[in-house]
């Protein structure tokens, strides 16, 4: 890894070993650091106070070896990365502004994308994930995470039917408990539906009875103007001498028609002439019959505006119109009908609620049976390991239990509470000599003991769910003396079957190391720098001098850092 600008760190090359990695150096030169800038470049958080200060950007750049069949390989491959003779480089960029970008294989991805490649290639263990194996919960997803497919795949359907149950509990719940309301607005609609019947409106039918109104209104009005325009066009036969337009048009007909043959123009203009006569004839016609039919009935205008108050009544309720008023019908009536529904599907939801039920309780007591053999396996493989740990009288054992509840789903001929996971309630548990009762790791281990249960897992993790890299960040925090030697020799084991990375305090883990990387700050009189080394020779022996005694020149602590050394490169 290249890392620039982050934190304490200006400028530093971090060059790991295949095997097994030390990073040391005082408090507060920035070892942590290292930690972080992996974690940036497997897509964690990106926190803008990382920046070291005075600089635009941190950028952390990684190149990871990765096999070509990989599920990492084929994962980078889809989001457009190139692998380079095997490896992927990564690069991971953060700006003051808290603005964060990625690259992978020489393309921009998501950074979601690098998180995806995390499970795959590195796992990544601190003082944090020790207070996590305290919770119930994460000791419960250890066991199923070992367990394999026993617990994964009844685990999958278990919460297929679980998401399934809670879906048809909560739309149970809300017919059940929204009865009243329902009700109600069932009666609502009820209402307005048989108001609307008993009027029985057609579409469209408001807008042809306020035309008719207005007809009817004003038909004397209307029959004395078709009357008079009539006349006009046609002739007053009262009135024989009177001049009417028919009569003129014809005359004007007549005229050119006596000389059209002498101008093409003016014949042009007679046929025109011809046309407006026929037109005037069609137009008196018109009138005539519009006169005649005009309904002057009083009684029908009564009718139509007694007939216009029953649809206003309707639209001043249902809608503007009356196709608004139609379609709130249609709405309603659908509506309606899923109402008088909801006894039919409450008996339909009753009877699916209490199959999954009977389902869940199987799926649940699956998990139990499964979880109750993986967990005898996990306790002696993580027992075994802590006898390599300097607790060689140890016992690890596991808790699983069911809490009772009358609401629950029935397990093992009883009712029991159940969650997204199971039935189960999963508890690590730690008796640390003969004799001695077992007890929660959470209430009966030391801080060096659960260092030491916390690398007992991961070691047994590495045999049946392997990744390339493991990196440990103070795990080892709380251990001294013989334990911590234990610790450093079963690190370097695990470290001929997987790349292993420690950032460690310990002169004794450090030891066994096939590469120690020194972190380390100067002080320029105004800008504080880390950098960090590879230590080799004289200088390894300095740094685990100072580990040991505080001091790099004490004659003592330099003769028990070379026999920590030698002890080291016998045992491997």
């Amino acid at each position: 890894m290249r890392i620039r600008s982050l934190g304490v760190i200006d400028d530093a090359v971090v060059e790991l070993s295949p095997g097994f990695t030390a990073v040391t150096g005082e408090t507060g030169a920035g070892k942590t650091m290292v930690v972080t800038s992996l974690g940036l470049l497997l897509g964690g958080r990106a926190d803008p106070a990382l920046v070291r200060i005075g600089a635009g950007k941190a950028v952390v750049e990684g190149r990871i070896t990765v096999p070509d069949d990989a599920t990492a390989a084929v994962r980078a491959e889809e989001a457009g990365a190139e692998l380079d003779d095997g490896a992927l480089l990564i690069s991971r960029t953060v700006s003051a502004e808290g603005r964060s970008r990625a690259h992978l294989g020489g393309r921009s991805v998501p950074v979601g994308v690098l998180a995806e490649l995390a499970d795959e290639l590195v796992a990544v263990h601190g003082q944090t994930d020790q207070q996590g194996l305290l919770k119930l919960s994460r000791q419960r997803q250890a066991l199923d995470r070992y367990a394999g497919d026993a617990v994964a795949v009844p685990l999958a359907k278990y919460g297929e039917a679980y998401k399934r149950l809670r879906a048809v509990s909560a739309e149970l719940d809300e017919i059940t408990t929204r009865a009243r309301e329902r009700a109600q607005e069932a009666d609502m609609l009820r209402y307005g539906l048989d108001e609307i019947a008993a009027v029985e409106p057609r579409a469209g039918e408001d807008v042809e009875l306020a035309e008719e109104a207005e007809r009817l209104g004003h038909a004397e009005a209307l029959a004395s103007a078709a009357a008079v325009a009539h006349a006009a066009l046609a002739g007053n036969p009262e009135d024989p001498e009177g001049v009417d337009a028919g009569t003129l048009v014809a005359g004007a007909q007549r005229a050119l028609d006596a000389v059209r043959s002498h101008d093409p123009a003016l014949a042009a203009l007679a046929d025109r002439i011809g046309e407006i006569g026929i037109l005037l004839r069609d137009a008196a016609g018109d009138l005539a019959g519009y006169a005649d039919d005009l309904d002057a009935d009083p009684l029908r205008l009564a009718a139509v505006e007694e007939r216009r108050a029953a649809l206003t009544g309707l639209t001043r309720k249902y809608g503007e119109d009356i196709a608004a008023v139609l379609a709130w019908a249609e709405r309603s009536a659908a509506r309606l009908t899923e109402l008088d529904g909801d006894d039919e599907r409450i008996g339909e939801l009753t009877a699916e609620r209490d199959a999954l039920r009977a389902e869940l309780g199987g799926l649940a007591q699956a998990l139990t049976d499964a979880r109750t053999e993986a967990a005898d396996r996990f306790a002696a493989a993580v027992t075994a390991e802590l006898a390599s740990l300097a607790m060689p009288h140890a016992r690890v054992s596991f808790d699983i239990r069911q809490a009772e509840d009358p609401e629950g789903v029935e397990v093992g001929g009883r009712p029991v509470a159940y969650g997204p996971a199971g039935a189960d309630e999963v508890e690590l548990l730690l008796a640390p000599h003969p004799g001695a009762p077992a007890r929660p790791i959470a209430k009966g281990a030391s801080g060096g003991e659960l260092s030491r249960v916390m690398l007992a897992v991961e070691v047994v993790f590495a045999g049946t769910d392997p990744v390339p890299t493991y990196l440990f960040d103070e795990v080892d925090a709380g251990v001294g003396g013989k334990a911590a030697v234990e610790i450093g020799r079963r690190l370097a084991r695990l470290a001929k079957t997987a790349q292993v990375v420690v950032v460690t305090h310990l002169p004794q883990v450090a030891a066994f190391a096939d590469r120690q990387l020194l972190v380390e700050k100067t002080n320029d009189g105004s800008v504080t720098r880390s950098g960090v080394k590879v230590l080799e020779g004289e200088e390894r022996v300095r740094e685990l001098s100072r580990m040991l005694a505080g001091q790099e020149d004490s004659e003592t602590a330099r003769a028990h850092a070379e026999e920590l050394l030698a002890t080291a490169r016998a045992d491997l």
